[in-house]
């Protein structure tokens, strides 16, 4: 059956991450889906998330609105710098962070899984340890 999820009702109980604020838009207790996973991540102005990853999750990411500083790696050694219209894969367990860049305005990300299972498995930022 078809559900349609208006943004007032969207989840905000899915697993977080210090820095962004993530909101379910299907999953299997708002549609009754089975595999697929989607929602919405904001980035505060300025704000940067944890560092993170999804477990066994592929993951896809779109940038709705604002630049976002995408880092990665085992000590977040990567960087890349994104921009609306821009799509990111992140594979199974590759930790990983958001940055906001913009000082006024809020970075809202899509998300995609490809399970159900809310994994966010926060963990310290490699580069201060």
């Amino acid at each position: 059956m078809v559900k349609i999820i208006r943004p007032g009702e969207r989840d905000s109980g899915t697993a977080q991450t210090p820095g962004m604020v993530r909101q379910a838009g299907i999953s299997a207790a708002l549609t009754g889906s089975e595999g697929l996973w989607m929602g919405t991540a904001v980035n505060s102005p300025g704000a940067s998330s944890g560092a993170h990853h999804h477990g066994a999750n592929e993951s896809g990411i779109y940038i709705l609105r604002g630049r976002v500083r995408f880092r990665w790696g085992p000590n977040l050694e990567h960087v890349a710098d994104t921009q609306p219209g821009d799509f990111i894969f992140v594979p199974p367990y590759e930790v990983h962070m958001e940055e906001n860049l913009d000082q006024a305005g809020e970075a809202e990300l899509l998300l995609a899984r490809n399970s159900q299972e809310q994994i966010v498995v926060n963990v310290p930022d490699p580069r201060t340890t």
